[in-house]
C-alpha cells in the first residue's frame, strides 16, 4: 500500500484544488493521501466526495502553525473533529494572524521598489481561503522579481529577511491538547528541516509525548539518512508512530511529487487506531477502509 500523509491543495499553498490533487493522488499510484491545508478544513469536503469516486483512501488532516522553545514548529493535526469550537476558534486566530501580515509584507516589498499590491497578489492566488508568504512568493516570481518560491524566501520572505513580519501562532504543548481533546492525532511535521533539531531534540519530543503527541514525520525530504535513524530511534523509545511524506504542494514546491516519501501500512494502521481510541468522528474515507 503507497501511503503519502501530507500534501497541500489551492485551499491552502498548494496549487491544485482539493478534488484535483485527490485525482493525482490517484493517478499516481496512492492508495491513500492526506489532504493537510494550512491551518483549515476548508478543502475536507471536496477532497472527500473525489475520493469516493476515485476509489483511493483519504486522511483528512490540517497542518497548523505553532511556536515551541521560541521557535516555529508545524504540527499534523489528523482525523480530528471539525466542529470542535475550541480546536476551530484556534485555527481562525491563526489565519487571522497569516493574513494580518500581508498587508505589511506588500508594503515593505513596495519599499524596496517592487510593485506588490493586494489586487495583484489576489490574481496569483484566487481560490486559496488562507493567504500568506507562500502566495507572496509566487508574486515575487510573476512580477519578476525572483524565479521561483525559494529565492523569494532566500531574498525576501524568510525570518531575518528584509520583507519578513511575524505572526501569531499557537503554543504547541497546547494546540496538541486541543487536538486531542477535538479526538485527533497529532504528529509533527519534518521536525529537523531548517535547522530545528536543536530546538526537538529527544527531551523536547518527551515533553511533546506527555502532552498527547501521536507519531513524528521522519522519512522527508527535509531529513538526510542519519536525521532518519536518529529520529526513528526516538520515536521508537517514547513510542510514538513514524510517518513519511511528500509534503506535495504541486507547481508551487518543485521536487515534492506525490509519493516520493510514504508512510507504511502498519504506521497508517496505528495512527487510525489511535484516532479510533480517542473516539474520532472523521472516518478514514474512499475505498480503502470506512
Amino acid at each position: 500500500m503507497t501511503i503519502d500523509l501530507h500534501t497541500h491543495s489551492s485551499v491552502s499553498d498548494g496549487t491544485a484544488p482539493p478534488a484535483e490533487l485527490v485525482r493525482e493522488a490517484a493517478a499516481a499510484g496512492l492508495e491513500v493521501v492526506a489532504l493537510t491545508d494550512h491551518d483549515t478544513t476548508a478543502g475536507w469536503d471536496e477532497a472527500a466526495a473525489a475520493a469516493e469516486e476515485a476509489g483511493i483512501g483519504l486522511v483528512r488532516g490540517i497542518e497548523v502553525s505553532t511556536r515551541f522553545r521560541g521557535s516555529g514548529v508545524h504540527l499534523l493535526a489528523y482525523l480530528p473533529d471539525p466542529e470542535d469550537p475550541a480546536l476551530q476558534a484556534e485555527l481562525a486566530r491563526i489565519v487571522e494572524g497569516r493574513e494580518a501580515r500581508v498587508p505589511s509584507m506588500l508594503a515593505r516589498l513596495r519599499e524596496l521598489g517592487i510593485p506588490a499590491t493586494e489586487e495583484a497578489l489576489a490574481e496569483v492566488s484566487p481560490d486559496n481561503r488562507v493567504t500568506g508568504r507562500p502566495h507572496v512568493a509566487d508574486l515575487l516570481v510573476r512580477l519578476g522579481a525572483v524565479k521561483s518560491r525559494n529565492e523569494a524566501f532566500a531574498r525576501y520572505l524568510a525570518d531575518g529577511g528584509p520583507a519578513y513580519v511575524d505572526r501569531y501562532a499557537s503554543d504547541l504543548v497546547e494546540m496538541i491538547g486541543l487536538v486531542t481533546a477535538a479526538r485527533g492525532v497529532s504528529v509533527i511535521a519534518h521536525p529537523w528541516g531548517r535547522g530545528s533539531a536543536s530546538v526537538l531534540d529527544e527531551a523536547g519530543f518527551a515533553v511533546l509525548a506527555e502532552a498527547g503527541l501521536g507519531g513524528i514525520e521522519v522519512d522527508h525530504l527535509d531529513h538526510d539518512r542519519g536525521e532518519r535513524g536518529q529520529l526513528r530511534g526516538i520515536a521508537s523509545r517514547l513510542r510514538l508512530i513514524v510517518t513519511g511524506s511528500s509534503d506535495h504542494h504541486g507547481t508551487g514546491k518543485t521536487g515534492h511529487e506525490l509519493g516520493c516519501e510514504t508512510t507504511s501500512r502498519g504506521e497508517l494502521t496505528r495512527l487510525l487506531e489511535r484516532a479510533a481510541d480517542l473516539g474520532s468522528p472523521t472516518a478514514l474515507v474512499g475505498g480503502v477502509r470506512r
